[in-house]
């Protein structure tokens, strides 16, 4: 049985592509794994306070000597790091605002960032080799995009601080097997934006 972890950072509700997207994996989903139970985290409508002095305080106190006072500005993040450790699949929904990711979703980034709880050095001390600390571990990153060519080799690919970035930062916690899948041309809608959905939404269906 796997814990499936689903991830919103659009800032638009009913009118968001990408939480169609989760929306519809989700019921492929159950279809073909009743037995597997679902977590829903909001990232994009309830706000994730960024990082602070504070918690750079706290989040790089070294495990053996933590103390709950030292530790009281990663409260918060204590809580998404284990919700986020628990599960075995993750689903996240994003949009690509200017070419990147939603504010709300680096802020959740940040807070999962944590030295010794997600990644660490290999050697305990800053040596440049960053280790994940995460293993056995699943990622669909869904995403919507405006404009279109940004995948591997394609016009735009210089321009994609989306996936690409997404996909490194979650590799530095460990996480390798991930699958991107993008939704492109809402800006162009029409006919283009209607196969483009169509094509998609086979994708997520076929998982």
């Amino acid at each position: 049985m796997n814990k499936v972890l689903i991830i919103n950072a659009s800032v638009r509700n009913e009118k968001s592509h990408s939480r169609k997207l989760t929306q519809l994996f989700e019921d492929n989903w159950k279809k073909k794994n009743p037995n597997d139970t679902f977590t829903y985290r909001e990232v994009g409508l309830e706000q994730i306070p960024p990082i602070n002095e504070e918690w750079i305080a706290s989040a790089f106190v070294k495990p053996e000597n933590r103390t709950e006072e030292n530790q009281s500005g990663v409260a918060f993040s204590n809580e998404l790091v284990k919700e986020f450790k628990e599960h075995t699949v993750y689903v996240l929904g994003t949009p690509m605002y200017n070419w990147s990711i939603p504010s709300g979703l680096k802020s959740y980034i940040d807070q999962l960032m944590r030295i010794n709880e997600t990644w660490k050095f290999r050697s305990g001390e800053p040596d440049g080799d960053y280790v994940g600390i995460l293993e056995n571990k699943k990622m669909f990153i869904l995403s919507s995009r405006g404009d279109t060519g940004y995948g591997e080799n394609e016009k735009n690919e210089h321009m994609n601080f989306q996936t690409t970035y997404l996909k490194f930062v979650f590799g530095i916690m460990g996480i390798r097997d991930i699958s991107i899948i993008s939704l492109d041309n809402e800006e162009f809608g029409g006919e283009i934006f209607a196969n483009s959905k169509k094509e998609i939404y086979q994708r997520i269906e076929q998982i």
